[in-house]
């Protein structure tokens, strides 16, 4: 089995780090192929949600420092961050459908930073955070200093990049990391029916709320609605959108097909 699966089934795109004997820390090999599986889903119309999970009880470690060992100089460095780990955190921003990331298990350093590049977070109740960078004398190396103070504001952010330490699933679940907590057999159930739901639904509003969120951090209140005029003239025009209008008359369900 390769060490990173992308899959394709009834609209959800799953992407599976797969070393379990590693904690799924991620090779070389897996950046490339992350973020191909990432582009892939971008570009592909049968694909309306993708979730990022780990195998047997893990979700990432960060970089396996073994595969990494080789790298020695200042200039290497800096071109393997930029042009492979780089690619996944650009490919998740550039990606405008629902990221959807199950943590089950740890997600450590660079693991951590690719769990905060997704929309939402569900966790099991083994799940723990870190980012653990400082512990070995790095920064953050994956988005983690620009992510995280999004979430749990500045303070909070810099406590637990000072300091690496972990981050159990109640306090994940308290400072906004996570969405929902669940025991380890209820998480796939959960996140299974959160990307049932997403898939489901109008995939050209979905993608338009997500830019319109995600810009929405970058431009001032009258900029962000004169985009949303913009992105609402091209929603109301697609069939879903007639369509969710006469389900909702009918007193029926909406079946959309993303136009």
């Amino acid at each position: 089995m390769a060490d990173l699966e992308y899959t394709v089934k009834d609209g959800i795109g799953t992407i599976l780090l797969n070393r379990p004997h590693r904690k799924n820390a991620f090779t070389l090999d897996m950046l490339d192929a992350w973020a191909e599986a990432l582009r892939s889903a971008r570009l592909d119309p049968e694909v309306r949600v993708v979730l990022v999970t780990g195998a047997d009880g893990s979700f990432c470690a960060g970089v396996d420092l073994d595969d990494f060992a080789e790298i020695t100089s200042t200039l290497g460095r800096q071109e393997v961050l930029q042009n492979r780990v780089h690619r996944v955190a650009a490919a998740a921003t550039e990606l405008d459908k629902p990221l959807v990331a199950a943590v089950d298990g740890v997600a450590v350093g660079a693991g951590m930073d690719m769990a905060l590049a997704c929309d939402i977070r569900l966790a099991s109740t083994r799940a723990r955070f870190s980012e653990a960078y400082v512990r070995v004398g790095l920064i953050p190396g994956d988005g983690g200093a620009h992510l995280l103070p999004r979430i749990v504001g500045q303070a909070r952010a810099l406590e637990l990049l000072w300091t690496g330490r972990f981050v159990e699933a109640p306090e994940a679940l308290d400072l906004g990391i996570v969405l929902s907590v669940h025991t380890p057999e209820e998480l796939p159930l959960a996140v299974g029916d959160l990307c049932r739901r997403l898939a489901d639904g109008p995939p050209v509003a979905i993608r338009a709320i997500k830019r319109l969120v995600r810009n929405g951090e970058r431009v001032d209140f009258m900029t962000s609605l004169s985009m949303v005029a913009a992105e609402q003239a091209v929603v109301q025009s697609t069939q879903d959108s007639a369509e969710a209008i006469a389900a909702f008359r009918e007193k029926r369900t909406p079946t959309f097909i993303g136009a």
